[in-house]
């Protein structure tokens, strides 16, 4: 056995292949405008993928309609690109037929917000074990700059030359009112961070949601750059950190608590307020409330938060519904479809 080589030992003992990046890397061309942020996203999901320790056919990724619904032909595993709206729903019939594969969702804030929004809505409240990815750049890009449901109010657009009238949804706040178990923001231009972000919602058990603030440089540029960009993202982002007091501007500036209202303290030798004044983040705290406080923190009045908002463990639908199927099972038998069919009222018509 000792001079016996890892050729001859059955598949199920030979030591695993090493995966790499290439390896979810499709031979499709990338079909995006240059310097369009989909491109980091696509990158990093590729770079994490080998991370995971799952085989590339056990991934599937599915896509509505829009420029991010592209990214199942980039991907070197199976894939569906849906119709505009569905994918959360098409996923959930994926992973409830086959609750072995890891199932993830790519949308964007026109395609999983507007048409898709209650497909959205009810993927995430029933808790299906599907890993959401929303590029959110303000603006449909795919049909040519048309204002989204996440467009700033009085925002100018092709298809609102007086300006934005819709209120905008805040989709982290949506996300938890929906009782979502996992739900975590990014931003394209931190590959570390976004990696992160990806890596900590493949390993979630559950509906897992994460936005991606993404920047179109043909319809919106810049949408995020008052906050994001490298000059001042210091001042004005904060990163959520689990168990630690929320600190940002390198720690000169902290969150504090007053009543059900964050609100921005300095910090230092000559400030009345210290670290035991701040915010504690706590992501898996069983009560979303305060994990939607710190959703609504915007940008003038408040940093900007990125991170895991929250992190909860629930039974999750499609595991919950294999039992019923189990129990079933043993109760009853395997079932007759033709009996099911013709085994309730039935009438002619003639």
């Amino acid at each position: 056995m000792s001079d016996m080589t890892t050729d001859m030992l059955p598949a199920a003992i030979a030591a695993p292949t090493k995966l790499t990046k290439k390896d979810f890397t499709s031979d499709q061309e990338v079909r995006w405008c240059p310097g369009c942020g989909d491109y980091a996203i696509l990158a990093a999901v590729q770079r994490t993928m080998p991370e995971l320790g799952i085989a590339k056919e056990k991934m599937v990724f599915v896509s509505g309609i829009g420029c991010s619904s592209r990214f199942p032909y980039y991907m070197n595993t199976y894939g569906f690109h849906s119709i505009h709206g569905r994918a959360p729903a098409i996923a959930t019939g994926v992973k409830t037929a086959n609750p072995d594969l890891t199932v993830w969702v790519v949308t964007g804030d026109g395609d999983g917000l507007s048409i898709g929004g209650n497909h959205l809505m009810h993927a995430l409240r029933r808790n299906v074990d599907l890993k959401i990815v929303m590029f959110n750049n303000r603006i449909y890009g795919l049909t040519k700059g048309q204002y989204s449901p996440t467009s700033e109010f009085g925002k100018r657009t092709k298809s609102t030359p007086m300006g934005v009238i819709d209120y905008p949804i805040e989709p982290i706040t949506l996300a938890l009112a929906a009782e979502a178990t996992f739900v975590a923001r990014s931003i394209d231009t931190d590959p570390k961070h976004l990696a992160q972000m990806i890596e900590r919602m493949a390993a979630h058990k559950g509906a897992a949601f994460l936005e991606v603030y993404q920047n179109c440089n043909i319809f919106n540029d810049g949408a995020f750059d008052n906050f994001k960009e490298r000059g001042v993202r210091d001042d004005r982002m904060i990163e959520l950190e689990d168990g630690k007091p929320l600190t940002f501007a390198k720690g000169t500036k902290g969150i504090h608590l007053n009543g059900l209202r964050p609100e921005v303290v300095e910090l230092g030798e000559d400030s009345p307020w210290s670290s035991d004044d701040l915010l504690v983040h706590a992501e898996n705290l069983p009560d979303p409330t305060h994990a939607t406080l710190l959703s609504r923190m915007r940008f003038p009045e408040m940093p900007v938060a990125i991170g895991v908002f929250r992190s909860v463990r629930r039974p999750s639908y499609d595991a919950m519904l294999g039992e019923q199927i189990a129990t079933s099972r043993a109760r009853s038998g395997p079932g007759d479809l033709r009996k099911l069919i013709y085994g309730g009222d039935m009438w002619e018509v003639s």
